[in-house]
């Protein structure tokens, strides 16, 4: 059971990481909810249909609707402000800054004056290609460098809280290489798990990009993969157990593995051997490619996290059998 108590708010609550943790809230018998997202045209509504919650608002609506009167949808306790585009390919800056920047600005503004807690979704993307480092206990974010315009804005955000004092108050998440059910509709955002499980099933075999830097194999590019259930126990964590805990902290699994090896994890869960064909990376991609990530996660040790982080073969053994395999969502 939680110890959350009032209303919630979850935006971005039917798409990969925010409908996971509506059914981690549901999970801890939690269901005064109200979700807010973009349905639009894909099929992110299917992860809603398994989930229980009391209402459902676009976000447009809910921004318009709060802007006139703070308290239209009652009072709530806890905002998880996930909502945002994450495409790392958004090139429609215009969008990007209204969408993850001036709306978290105007949200966490609404939430704060009706003194509810607030946490939100910043990225590892911010880190740029980790040059300046990967550290959450360092202030000086003036240092960071994005490497696209996804990570650039989630960055304006995170410099504002810093400057107006938020960061004080609220606490925002660096998510790394998140993986794990209810990413279907995600397309080219969607984890290498999912990816390869496709073409597993189309070919038996699985395509990962060349490197195009010497120090690094092909396949051995290294990253930080953290399963979904992981990433939002951590996220709970900072509304249940630690709700005075402030700043920017990062969630991962504490450790990198090559994309070699999570692959390898997968044609594992399946029963299969090993069939991998390297290609070169689109040009589009090559100056804006993160070669290796790793959490640092003393910071959110240290507000008392004690949950042992699920080992890779583990988590893809348990995403590959017990939802691609059968198809299902998280609470079917």
């Amino acid at each position: 059971m939680s110890t959350l108590t009032g209303r919630i708010l979850v935006t971005g609550g039917a798409g990969f990481i925010g409908s996971a943790l509506i059914w981690a809230l549901n999970e801890r018998g939690v269901g005064d909810i109200v979700v807010t997202d973009f349905l639009g045209a894909d099929e992110k509504w299917k992860n809603l249909t398994p989930l229980r919650f009391a209402d459902y608002v676009e976000a447009d609506v809910f921004r318009r609707q709060i802007a006139d009167r703070a308290h239209a949808f009652g009072k709530f306790s806890a905002v998880f402000h996930l909502g945002a585009c994450s495409a790392t390919t958004e090139r429609n800056a215009t969008y990007l800054i209204d969408n993850n920047y001036a709306y978290t600005k105007e949200l966490a503004a609404w939430a704060l004056a009706q003194n509810a807690r607030f946490i939100y979704a910043s990225s590892a993307a911010t880190y740029g290609d980790g040059a300046q480092g990967m550290d959450d206990r360092d202030d000086n974010l003036s240092r960071l460098r994005p490497l696209n315009m996804y990570g650039y804005s989630k960055h304006l955000f995170d410099v504002h809280a810093q400057h107006s004092g938020w960061l004080k108050q609220i606490v925002g998440v660096k998510y790394f290489n998140v993986f794990g059910p209810n990413e279907d509709h995600k397309g080219d955002m969607r984890s290498l798990v999912n990816k390869a499980y496709q073409q597993i099933l189309a070919t038996g075999r699985v395509q990962l990009f060349k490197s195009h830097k010497p120090e690094f194999k092909d396949g051995e590019q290294m990253r930080d993969f953290l399963y979904v259930k992981d990433a939002v126990a951590m996220t709970l964590h900072f509304a249940d157990q630690a709700p005075t805990a402030a700043g920017l902290f990062n969630l991962g699994s504490g450790e990198a593995n090559t994309w070699l090896t999570l692959t390898r994890a997968i044609f594992a869960a399946l029963g299969r051997e090993p069939q991998i064909d390297f290609i070169d990376m689109p040009e589009i991609l090559r100056g804006k490619y993160q070669y290796f990530t790793r959490a640092d996660v003393a910071k959110l040790r240290d507000t008392g996290y004690r949950r042992p982080m699920t080992a890779l073969p583990e988590a893809v053994r348990d995403y590959v059998q017990n939802y691609l395999v059968p198809s299902r969502k998280l609470g079917d």
